[in-house]
């Protein structure tokens, strides 16, 4: 007997959009049922959106400079704007950086000490991703210890330095500002980077050996914001296989070439290019060089990039839409979701034809998200 039999509706299965209906029993799809119907027509029920890294949850944890004292309701908030995002599995990305300040240990610690206590009582699956700043060598130590007392199953790699000021001996822009957020005085914040920058040369070896610690205790590893041939092959070289973001054509083939992952940022697409300059994502999904798309700072832009892939007619829904969910659950290693096909979790959202809007997201069987008249059709049957 089936928990729930949804008519009516579009669903877009593995190969294509069908009106077969859908079942779901204890969580799970399955091929039949007779439980509880509800007819969906004029909606369209699409994989659940699979979110491997998003830093939107900021502004929920920490609205204000010092306003973070109830850590755990602000994880809730972001839950909230997770699936009314269609989103139903969600990779929080938190720095760990010379920056200071959101971006420091003590916040990073109270972060993932909250989020490790708050997400069994989410509906969404919610896990946490470490950026580290690759200059941090004094944390390097320590870092194996903290990603186990964290639980972190994924560690990406950034640098942020400004290294063409810094080698020019020249304060870098905004840096005052960036002081000041960081609590430090702008002078000892500006030696700081300096003995950082200094210390370049340190860094490959020190990689080495902390990414093969980390991949031996079986931590997922990516590099950020790659940006050359050279630099994609040494990310490579230690055991490295995910791109997310890659700032150049370059960097993207290589790392396509090499047989590793290459994420790329949902705002991008939606703009229609980066706000840096950087290499366009429709550019390089045109290339076939995108395995992910991630919502990066903006949580409604994995649904709007997919649909607005599809309907530029660069890719039909179904591969668009593999980007958002199939796609980046490869990436993080989940073979139980992704794709609305029997046996896999009934992770799935309800979208309006009409509007293009969540009316619905459901993790494992459960709604975490419900609205308008998708809501009435469920209370009504």
């Amino acid at each position: 007997m089936a928990d729930l039999k949804l008519i009516g509706s579009d669903v877009l299965g593995p190969t294509g959009v069908h009106q077969a209906g859908l079942c779901i029993d204890a969580g799970v799809i399955v091929d039949d049922g007779v439980g509880r119907v509800v007819d969906l027509t004029g909606f369209l029920i699409l994989p659940g959106i699979v979110d491997v890294h998003g830093d939107g949850f900021e502004r929920h944890l920490a609205p204000r400079r010092g306003a973070m004292k109830q850590m755990a309701e602000g994880l809730v908030a972001t839950e909230a704007e997770l699936a009314a995002n269609g989103i139903t599995t969600a990779v929080l990305a938190q720095f760990v950086s010379w920056e200071g300040g959101l971006r420091g240990l003590d916040f990073a610690d109270q972060v993932f000490t909250s989020l490790r206590q708050t997400a069994p009582q989410l509906i969404t699956e919610v896990h946490a991703q470490l950026r580290l700043e690759t200059h941090l060598l004094d944390l390097y130590d320590r870092v194996p210890d903290l990603v186990a007392e964290w639980d972190i199953p994924y560690v990406v790699f950034n640098d942020h330095l400004p290294h063409g000021r810094l080698a020019q001996g020249k304060h870098p822009p905004r840096m005052v500002g960036q002081a000041l957020k960081a609590g430090r005085n702008p002078e000892a914040h500006f030696a700081l980077l300096m003995d950082l920058h200094e210390r370049s040369a340190d860094v490959p070896a020190a990689l080495d050996r902390l990414c093969s610690r980390l991949l031996s205790a079986g931590i997922r590893i990516g590099s950020h914001d790659d940006k050359t041939e050279a630099g994609r092959k040494a990310w490579h070289g230690r055991g490295v296989r995910i791109a997310e973001f890659p700032e150049t054509l370059e960097a993207a083939e290589t790392a396509k070439r090499q047989g590793d992952l290459v994420v790329l940022g949902a705002p991008n697409v939606v703009r229609g290019g980066s706000h840096k300059g950087n290499v366009s994502a429709i550019d390089l999904i045109t290339l076939g060089l995108a395995d992910a798309i991630a919502s990066d700072y903006h949580y409604p832009s994995p649904r709007r990039a997919a649909l607005m892939l599809e309907k530029t007619g660069l890719l039909p829904l179904v591969d668009a839409w593999r980007l958002v969910s199939a796609g980046p659950a490869a990436v993080l290693g989940f073979e139980d979701r992704g794709v609305l096909d029997v046996g896999k979790r009934a992770d799935l959202l309800i979208l309006d034809r009409k509007t293009e809007r969540v009316a619905a997201s459901m993790v494992k069987g459960r709604f975490s998200y419900m609205t308008g008249d998708v809501a009435e059709r469920f209370i009504a049957a």
